[in-house]
């Protein structure tokens, strides 16, 4: 008994990061928060502007004015993010966040909002994250020990999941029942716990010389990338995989098709709901070496759980296809993270975190493009099991174009070995000024 009870214990997920290190738990926390607090908001933005519009086009053109500024912000966030203290461009950011949720409550108490002022804050709201994102991954992959990267990312992930299940949710009744006004109160009395989080993190200069933010900087970060095999092959991959086989959009016409109008918020549930199962198992990943192969296995089993989903009638049989191509991209995801810290040197990680951004923001983007555009010409569930299958073969021509991912070894990368042993000198570094001065060091990477 005692032997299984271990057992057990060892695919819970391993909260050493959250035990041991203040930083990442402060951010831990201050990413649950700012999560929930955003959901609220990304319920009610949409609504009001549905209710002040009634039309489809309208909201849509939400996307459109947010993407601009993500990609534009998120790139040079990775190179401010190498330049600057880390600690002051997430605390600045996060406090820009909040002076915005506060001008969407007082416009939704005016008796007749300004539609054009959402689209203002939406933009800017977009543009913040662009900037903070690469601050925090960065900051995560300096404060975190090498060999506890997989477990802060597998947290990380829980953190998120947890919020996109419970926050829409919670929302939604919010929204419901106390009104756009209350929602966006909500939001702001989130940042006012979470400004007090980021002062308390610890300063997070450059550790060199450092270059300013400029296009060069941009430019070079795009080259070291290009440079590796294995991060390109990462990257490519999560693309690859949100192009072809990301049909949210198509859910509520696949709910049509099938009858089950009352499964559509199932479904949009079922994706998060694998992934976070998952999470909560993830103590087996820590002991994970070949990511490489974890990140191909993870985004061809997204691939071709989802062209199951497409060539399924039975709307719960369709369910379990999306909970299992959440759990692959759950996979995926928690292997090109721990790839990412434990490669990609400490002065250029901001840059590397901004193009990271790209990758995974706009995959999705685009592959609700291809679902629609496809979908307009074959029908849904052929658009939905076309692109999980287009996502499979992708994943297989990419393995074979970039055999070095699959090769990769925590244990033998000369990367990961060099970023390991980067870390460990700077621990010790630390630990002896602070000896020297009859402190106490904290139990922390660099």
């Amino acid at each position: 008994m005692p032997h299984l009870f271990r057992r057990a214990l060892a695919i819970l997920p391993d909260l050493s990061p959250l035990r041991a290190l203040r930083d990442f738990r402060l951010l831990w926390f201050q990413g649950l928060v700012t999560s929930f607090g955003s959901s609220m908001t990304m319920v009610a933005l949409p609504l009001q502007i549905k209710e002040l519009t009634d039309s489809p086009f309208a909201v849509g053109a939400m996307g459109a004015v947010e993407l601009v500024p993500l990609i534009a912000f998120g790139l040079y966030g990775g190179a401010l993010a190498d330049a600057v203290d880390r600690r002051r461009v997430i605390l600045l950011s996060e406090a820009g966040l909040g002076a915005l949720a506060v001008v969407l409550l007082a416009n939704s108490l005016l008796p007749h909002p300004a539609l054009w002022l959402l689209y203002v804050v939406a933009a800017g709201v977009s543009a913040l994250s662009g900037l903070q994102q690469p601050a925090l991954g960065s900051l995560i992959a300096r404060i975190v020990p090498h060999d506890q990267l997989t477990a802060a990312s597998a947290l990380n992930f829980m953190r998120g999941q947890l919020a996109a299940v419970v926050g829409p949710s919670l929302a939604g009744v919010v929204v419901a029942y106390v009104g756009l006004p209350v929602a966006y109160a909500v939001t702001v009395a989130g940042f006012l716990l979470t400004v007090p989080m980021c002062l308390r993190l610890a300063p997070a200069p450059p550790l060199g010389a450092s270059a300013r933010p400029s296009l060069r900087s941009v430019v070079e970060g795009a080259r070291y990338a290009w440079s590796k095999p294995v991060l390109l092959g990462t990257y490519a991959m999560d693309v690859a995989a949100m192009f072809f086989a990301y049909p949210v959009t198509l859910f509520p016409f696949l709910a049509d098709e099938l009858h089950a109008e009352w499964a559509l918020g199932l479904m949009y549930g079922a994706i998060p709901f694998g992934s976070m199962l998952v999470t909560a198992t993830s103590g087996w990943a820590a002991r994970t070496r070949r990511h490489g192969r974890m990140v191909a296995l993870g985004a061809g089993s997204w691939g071709l759980a989802m062209a199951a989903a497409g060539l399924m009638s039975h709307i719960w049989l369709i369910l379990a296809c999306l909970a299992v191509a959440g759990a692959g991209d759950m996979l995926s995801g928690l292997a090109r993270h721990t790839i990412w810290d434990q490669t990609i040197p400490d002065e250029l990680r901001g840059r590397l975190a901004g193009i990271e951004v790209l990758s995974y923001s706009c995959g999705p983007q685009l592959g609700q493009v291809r679902a629609g555009t496809m979908a307009g010409i074959t029908g849904t569930r052929p658009a939905v099991w076309g692109g999980g299958f287009a996502c499979v073969a992708a994943v297989g021509l990419l393995a074979l174009a970039l055999p070095s991912l699959l090769r990769y070894h925590a244990d033998t990368d000369p990367d990961a070995l060099r970023r390991r042993a980067q870390k460990e000198e700077a621990a010790r570094a630390a630990a002896e000024s602070a000896t020297g001065t009859g402190g106490t060091p904290e139990v922390a990477g660099a």
